[in-house]
């Protein structure tokens, strides 16, 4: 019973943690630099699961014959890859155009997924990929480039989004059979040592402990990269990748719908509308082919 639930629910309350995610980062990027903010939220994720495969006595084992090279190339890509650029990127770009970059995803990883994974998608699902695109589209609106501050904070976005695709399909090809609680350990304690790396090479950490920053770094530890990541796994080894990444048709626009409740930014008709189109497009690349 439970099953059948977690498939249903699943990708709804991934696109709740995962849009929770920009207002998070908006609030922590005030008192953090980008990457160290990714570093010790990584850090984090991959303490907890360590001390989870201790106490609970799991052993590493299914992560021999190279799969802890898999899961940690996966995770890279996934999480350091997937986080680092887009949260530098929030430094010069508005979060809701960041989140539309990363709508993306899906377009990316159904086009490449049919020759690295063999995945076939039916004429009902293009169809959900093309309106998932006109809603993004509706989301956009008129916000053009402005700026070559802002449209290289687009472009790091789009870094993030082929961190995410590549992670996606180098999971779906390698690292479906390794069970939940280890395969993601593996995969935080190499992004969480990459990103650390590159919080040390590559910007002067800023870092001020204030209540906002520990709350931003506290929910994107727990709620967005534990909660979300195990329900992106889940759905992955559940499902395909195309169905899984059309998911993020959804994240523009309630990003967008947090954003207005919590900062009081108001939501265009744009965005509104595109919020249902793509609504509709990712139901449509989701629903399960008889």
């Amino acid at each position: 019973m439970l099953g059948p639930v977690l498939g249903r629910v699943a990708p709804w309350l991934f696109v709740l943690l995962w849009s929770s995610s920009f207002v998070a980062v908006k609030i922590g990027l005030r008192d953090l630099s980008p990457l160290l903010f990714v570093a010790i939220r990584l850090l984090g994720c991959a303490l907890v699961l360590t001390v989870l495969m201790l106490v609970l006595r799991r052993s590493w084992r299914p992560l021999s014959g190279g799969k802890w090279a898999h899961c940690a190339v996966a995770g890279t890509l996934l999480n350091a890859g997937g986080l680092m650029a887009p949260h530098v990127g929030m430094l010069y770009a508005p979060a809701a155009q960041i989140a539309l970059v990363q709508s993306l995803t899906p377009l990316l990883t159904a086009a490449l997924g049919q020759r690295l994974l063999r995945e076939r998608m039916s004429a009902r699902q293009w169809a959900g990929i093309a309106l998932g695109m006109a809603g993004v589209g509706l989301v956009v609106g008129q916000a053009a480039l402005s700026s070559p501050a802002r449209f290289g904070g687009l472009l790091l976005a789009f870094v993030g989004v082929l961190g995410l695709v590549s992670g996606t399909l180098y999971f779906g090809r390698f690292c479906r059979g390794v069970p939940l609680l280890p395969g993601a350990a593996a995969q935080f304690l190499a992004a969480a040592a990459v990103s650390a790396l590159g919080a040390w090479l590559l910007e002067t950490p800023r870092f001020a402990l204030t209540p906002g920053a520990a709350a931003a770094v506290g929910w994107n530890t727990a709620m967005v990269s534990l909660g979300g990541m195990a329900l992106y796994s889940v759905m992955l080894v559940r499902g395909t990748a195309a169905r899984t990444t059309a998911n993020f048709y959804l994240v523009p626009g309630t990003a967008a719908l947090l954003t207005w409740l919590a900062f009081g930014e108001r939501i265009s008709g744009f965005a509104l509308a595109g919020l249902l189109v793509a609504s509709a497009g990712c139901w449509l690349v989701s629903a399960a082919r008889r």
